[in-house]
């Protein structure tokens, strides 16, 4: 609850001083942008290009080590 009510004094005085502002002529602060979502987004992102790409690799090694596998076998009985 603590949180909200910071995020409630937070929204007043950026209302208070945006009709300061209409008084005197100065323009309001810009709001400053969320930054914390958006990283968490790109690792995210990342972590899931990374799990794919493990995969296909996995999936290549399997694939080498199987043909190898066939090769002795193939090598073996001639």
């Amino acid at each position: 609850m603590a949180k909200k009510k910071g995020a409630l004094a937070k929204r007043a005085s950026e209302l208070e001083a945006a009709v300061v502002g209409l008084f005197t002529g100065t323009p309001a602060k810009k709001k400053a942008k969320k930054k914390k979502a958006k990283k968490a987004k790109v690792v995210k992102k990342a972590k899931t290009v990374a799990k794919k790409a493990k995969k296909a690799v996995k999936k290549t090694v399997k694939k080498v080590a199987k043909k190898a596998k066939k090769a002795k076998k193939k090598s073996k009985k001639k």
